[in-house]
């Protein structure tokens, strides 16, 4: 018979027995059989909790047999309490120890009942409880559920939105009645899927590169066309207003030196820039790898030179409004199948107007090694900003060096520094990248090396301009002004700003495939 089907009555009365030895007392002592002074040894349970008052006897618990027990000299008796009985009760309501009590029969004061009703609603409770809880949690879960993929979508719609207008505004005016130039391409949106199926779900593969504001991808269009693909990584630095920048800047900028801006995707919180695909990839990768570099003989070199200098060209002077890209590098030349430059990644650059000068800001952007002093000590920031880049960017395509190393003799110069000293020296071929080995060159090596010097000069002021060093770079024979000291130089603790501050020298290094996106100015 199933265990919940067995009652037990549980009685109202306990049994008293004779202890052979009053000091052996335990549950299963031995007895002279029931107590002589109780009739046949039964005795109700309001008659033994009166005996125990009156007889100061010890009352005990067996919790292993679920019993009661007490004792006073040789007189023993064995009953139900309430802790007794509620605990019977509570085993029986789980179906344990084979029985199941629902009633105690007899109890005058009903003390035994209302135990024995006490542990079954407990049982009660707890039988409705668990599934209100679970009930409640699922129900939490699903509305916590729901909030997060209606505010992910709302998110995601803004943002759509927001990059739609874009496009819209790409054709009308821009800031202060400037109108934008003729023949801006119309961006295409890209969806999130397309793009998925183009890069084989973004396959390593697939992977071009890993920039500071994260990977790009190769891939494939349904029509064969091949596109780069520039996914920002959810932990960039790169935010959505960066991410803005890049899209209204690229899309309205049309030079052959300047890669070409296709689309964007918004899809499912992500930012993504598609690009012409650059077959040959970044500069960096030719200039300063020990065995591609020999790919680079000095005319390759000197067509990346020019093609660099007309797009700063194009952005300083050309288009119609002057455009500071602030993060000009070799990582950020790119290279198409015919090796040649174009300029890419314009998230952090900024658009000045024609009458405008320099400006300020307190957030620092760049990569360490191309950001002029000025703008580390205060901010300030003009079209000198990428001439001092530009000049960084030449001394390296001319040496095939890094600006992350120490150089000279005891190693303690930096890059701008050896290159002034050798200079200083009349040494300048021991500059130059050994793997270009061509001698009847130096003159023209020699020249893109003082013009190098005269773009990393300390004072905004004494660069020249972008026009100035198209002209020196393209006229051998024009006369060219003596290079002063390069700024951040290693021979000086401190330099004097003309405002008395002292500027802590900085060292001068680099990391050409990742963009400080702040610093704190001094």
């Amino acid at each position: 018979m199933p265990a919940k089907q067995i009652v037990l009555g549980i009685p109202f009365y306990g049994i008293a027995f004779a202890l052979m030895d009053a000091n052996d007392h335990g549950y299963f002592a031995p007895t002279n059989g029931p107590a002589t002074n109780f009739s046949e040894g039964a005795i109700q349970y309001n008659q033994i909790t009166k005996y125990i008052s009156q007889n100061n006897a010890t009352a005990v618990y067996n919790s292993t047999i679920v019993s009661a027990y007490c004792y006073s000299g040789t007189t023993w008796m064995s009953y139900d309490d309430p802790q007794t009985i509620s605990t019977k009760a509570a085993y029986a309501k789980r179906g344990l120890k084979g029985y199941y009590a629902w009633h105690v029969a007899g109890d005058d004061d009903w003390v035994l009942s209302r135990a024995a009703q006490k542990a079954s609603e407990d049982q009660q409770h707890r039988r409705w409880l668990w599934p209100v809880i679970s009930i409640a949690v699922v129900v939490l879960v699903i509305f916590g559920l729901i909030c997060y993929l209606q505010r992910r979508t709302l998110k995601s719609k803004a943002i759509s939105g927001v990059m739609k207008g874009f496009s819209s505004r790409l054709k009308t005016r821009v800031g202060k009645g400037e109108s934008l130039e003729s023949g801006t391409p119309n961006l295409q949106t890209f969806g999130y899927v397309t793009l998925k199926a183009a890069t084989d779900d973004f396959s390593s593969e697939n992977k071009l590169g890993q920039g500071g504001y994260g990977p790009v991808y190769k891939g494939k269009l349904p029509k064969g066309q091949y596109i780069a693909v520039k996914r920002l990584s959810k932990t960039s630095n790169q935010g959505f207003e960066e991410f803005k920048n890049e899209v209204m800047l690229t899309a309205r900028l049309q030079h052959v030196n300047l890669v070409r801006l296709l689309g964007f995707c918004t899809d499912r919180e992500e930012k993504m820039l598609i690009y012409e695909y650059m077959p040959n990839k970044s500069l960096d990768l030719y200039l300063f790898d020990p065995i591609r570099k020999y790919s680079l003989d000095w005319v390759k070199r000197v067509h990346i030179i020019e093609g660099i200098t007309q797009g700063l060209l194009y952005l300083q002077e050309y288009s119609n409004f002057t455009i500071i890209h602030r993060d000009l590098k070799a990582s950020n030349v790119l290279l198409d199948d015919e090796m040649n430059p174009k300029i890419s990644d314009f998230g952090l650059a900024r658009i000045f107007r024609r009458d405008d000068i320099e400006a300020n800001t307190n957030r620092i952007v760049g990569t360490y090694g191309y950001v002029p002093p000025e703008y580390v000590r205060k901010g300030i920031y003009s079209t000198k900003y990428d001439i001092y880049s530009f000049g960084v960017l030449l001394l390296q395509i001319i040496s095939g060096k890094k600006n992350s190393c120490c150089y000279g003799l005891n190693e303690n110069l930096n890059l701008l520094e050896y290159a002034y000293e050798l200079w200083k020296d009349n040494k300048c071929m021991d500059f130059i990248d050994p793997s270009l080995d061509d001698s009847s060159s130096s003159c023209k090596l020699m020249r893109c090396m003082q013009v190098a010097l005269l773009c990393v000069q300390a004072k905004p002021g004494d660069r020249p301009s972008m026009l100035e060093v198209s002209s020196m770079l393209k006229n051998e024979s024009s006369a060219v002004n003596s290079p002063k000291k390069p700024a951040f130089s290693t021979n000086e603790d401190e330099d004097e700003d003309e405002d008395g501050e002292c500027l802590i020298r900085e060292a001068i290094h680099s990391v050409n495939d990742a963009s400080i996106s702040e610093l704190c100015p001094r």
